[in-house]
C-alpha cells in the first residue's frame, strides 16, 4: 500500500517540479547567455571606438597588441576587418580559423558594414556547440570603413548552465526526498487501519465472527469505520448465534414429544386387526415419524457443525487412515467395492466441522443414492486451480480435489444445480431415507474454507448406459514449512 500511495504521489510531485523548474531552468540560461553577449559587445564597442581612431591616424601598433593579449587571455580572436573582409589587425589565422566553422559570420559582418549592430548569432542551449559572433561597425552611417568581429567559443558559458540545471535539479530533488520521507510514515499510520480491515474482512471470510478491527489506529474517519464495522460484526455474530441457537434449540425441544409420540404410535401396534385398513395406517405414520427424526437430527448436525472452529490447515493421510477401513466395512456390508486412490503428503485447508465428516456424508449418499457396484475415492493436486495433472503436496497457489465417484445411476445435468440446496431432493429418492441437508451442509463448510463442493459425471456404468454420480471437493492448498537448516555439529573434543 505504501509503494502505491508514493507511486501517485512522486510523479505528481515530479510534475510540480518539472513544471516549475524547467521555465526557471530556461531563465537561467538565457540569463547567462545575455551576460556573455553584453559582454562580447561592449568589448567589440570598445575596439571599435580605437579602431576608427587608429585607422584613421595610423597608429595601429598599440590595437594590434592589445587584439594580440586579448585573444592570448581569453582565447577570444578579435579582428578589425575591412569592407572586403580582409583583415587589418587582429591574431588573421585565429579569426579565419574560427571564422571557416561558423556560417552565421558572413551574415553579421555584412550588416555590421553596413552600419547595423549585430544580434547573437548563435543557439544558447548548452548541447549545441556554436560560438557567439559579434561584430560591431567602424565608424558611422555612410563613413563605415569595416568592423570589429570577435568569435567566443561558448564552452565555459555552457558548462556554467549545465553546473547551474545540476544545481537547480538537486534543489528540486529535496523536495521529494522530503515528501518521501513524510508520506511513508503518514501512509503507514493512515493505512495501518486499511490492513487490519482487510486481515479481519480475510478472517471473516474463513468463517471466524470474533474478529473485530483495530478502532485505536488511523485518522478520524478511518477510527469510526472500524468502529461501524465492528458493530456490524456484533450484529452479524449475533443474528448467526441466535439462528443456530434457535436451530439447535428447536430440534432439540421438538425430540422429547416427537420421541413420545413415536413411542405412543408404536404402542398401538398390538391393538391393530390383522386383516384391517390399520395396520397400513400405521406404517404410513411410522415411517413419517422416523423421517421427522432424521431431519432433526440433520438439523442439530447442520448447527453443530456451522459452530465448529474456522477452517484450518490438515494432513490428508491421518484423515483417511481413521476412515478408511470404516468405509470399507460399510460398502462391503452393502455389497459394493471401494477403491482407494489417493497419493500421500497431501497438505490442505479442512473445512469447519472436519474433512472427515464431509467425506463420510459423500461416502454415505453414494452407498444409499447411487444403487453403484463400486465407490472411487480419488485426490489430486491441481497447480494454480486450473492444471489437470496431478502434482505434489508442496505446490502453492493450488487446490486439492478428493472426488467420490460411483457407478450407479446419478443425477441429471439439470439437477446438480438444484441438489446443492437445503430440503432438495431428487423425485427417484422420495422413498429413499434421507432429508435433503447432506450436499448442502458439506457445500457450505466447503465454501467456508475458501473451496467448492461441485457435482460432475461419475465412473461409466458397467451396461454402458451413462456414467454414475461425483462430488468433488476442492479445497486450498497448504504449503508446507521449510524446516530451519540444522546447525553444524561441534568438532570432536
Amino acid at each position: 500500500m505504501h509503494r502505491r500511495l508514493l507511486a501517485v504521489l512522486v510523479p505528481l510531485a515530479v510534475l510540480l517540479v518539472t513544471a516549475l523548474g524547467v521555465p526557471l531552468g530556461i531563465t537561467v540560461a538565457e540569463r547567462e547567455m545575455q551576460e556573455t553577449y553584453v559582454d562580447r559587445l561592449g568589448d567589440v564597442g570598445r575596439y571599435a571606438s580605437l579602431a576608427e581612431t587608429a585607422l584613421s591616424t595610423g597608429r595601429t601598433e598599440a590595437l594590434q597588441q592589445e587584439l594580440t593579449r586579448y585573444h592570448e587571455l581569453y582565447g577570444i580572436p578579435v579582428a578589425v576587418i575591412d569592407t572586403s573582409g580582409t583583415v587589418l589587425l587582429g591574431p588573421a589565422g585565429a579569426y579565419q580559423a574560427a571564422a571557416r566553422s561558423e556560417p552565421a559570420l558572413p551574415r553579421i559582418v555584412t550588416a555590421a558594414l553596413a552600419g547595423a549592430r549585430s544580434e547573437p548569432s548563435g543557439e544558447w542551449a548548452p548541447w549545441d556547440d556554436s560560438a557567439l559572433v559579434v561584430a560591431e561597425p567602424v565608424g558611422r552611417d555612410s563613413e563605415v570603413v569595416g568592423a570589429v568581429v570577435t568569435i567566443s567559443d561558448l564552452s565555459a558559458t555552457r558548462d556554467h548552465i549545465l553546473m547551474r540545471w545540476a544545481q537547480l535539479a538537486g534543489l528540486g530533488l529535496l523536495p521529494m526526498l522530503a515528501l518521501v520521507a513524510v508520506a511513508w510514515p503518514v501512509s503507514a499510520w493512515v493505512l495501518r487501519p486499511v490492513r487490519g480491515l482487510d486481515a479481519a474482512t480475510s478472517r471473516i471470510s474463513q468463517g471466524d465472527l470474533t474478529i473485530r478491527a483495530d478502532a485505536e489506529a488511523g485518522p478520524v474517519e478511518l477510527r469510526r469505520l472500524a468502529r461501524s464495522f465492528n458493530t456490524m460484526m456484533d450484529a452479524v455474530e449475533n443474528a448467526v448465534q441466535r439462528q443456530r441457537a434457535f436451530v439447535s434449540d428447536a430440534s432439540h425441544q421438538l425430540r422429547n414429544p416427537l420421541t413420545s409420540l413415536r413411542l405412543a404410535v408404536e404402542s398401538l401396534e398390538p391393538h391393530l386387526r390383522p386383516d384391517g385398513d390399520g395396520r397400513q395406517v400405521y406404517d404410513v405414520a411410522v415411517e413419517e415419524l422416523k423421517a421427522m427424526q432424521r431431519l432433526l437430527n440433520s438439523l442439530q448436525a447442520s448447527a453443530r457443525m456451522e459452530s465448529m472452529r474456522p477452517a484450518s490447515p490438515v494432513e490428508l493421510d491421518p484423515v483417511l487412515a481413521t476412515r478408511v477401513n470404516r468405509w470399507r466395512a460399510l460398502t462391503s456390508t452393502a455389497g459394493k467395492t471401494l477403491v482407494v486412490d489417493v497419493p500421500p503428503g497431501l497438505r490442505l485447508l479442512e473445512p469447519p466441522g472436519g474433512l472427515g465428516s464431509i467425506l463420510d456424508e459423500l461416502i454415505s449418499n453414494a452407498l444409499r443414492l447411487s444403487d453403484a457396484e463400486v465407490v472411487q475415492v480419488g485426490a489430486r493436486v491441481v497447480p494454480g486451480g486450473t492444471g489437470d495433472g496431478p502434482g505434489d503436496g508442496d505446490a502453492t497457489g493450488g487446490v486439492v480435489t478428493i472426488a467420490v465417484r460411483d457407478d450407479g445411476r446419478g443425477i441429471e445435468a439439470s439437477e446438480r444445480a438444484k441438489a446443492l440446496r437445503r430440503f432438495w431432493r431428487s423425485p427417484r429418492h422420495q422413498n429413499v431415507p434421507g432429508t435433503g441437508l447432506g450436499l448442502a451442509i458439506c457445500a457450505d463448510l466447503v465454501g467456508a474454507a475458501g473451496g467448492e463442493l461441485r457435482l460432475e459425471e461419475g465412473l461409466p456404468r458397467p451396461d454402458g448406459s451413462g456414467h454414475g454420480f461425483a462430488a468433488v471437493v476442492a479445497l486450498p492448498v497448504v504449503p508446507r514449512a521449510t524446516p530451519p537448516a540444522a546447525a553444524p555439529a561441534p568438532p570432536p573434543a
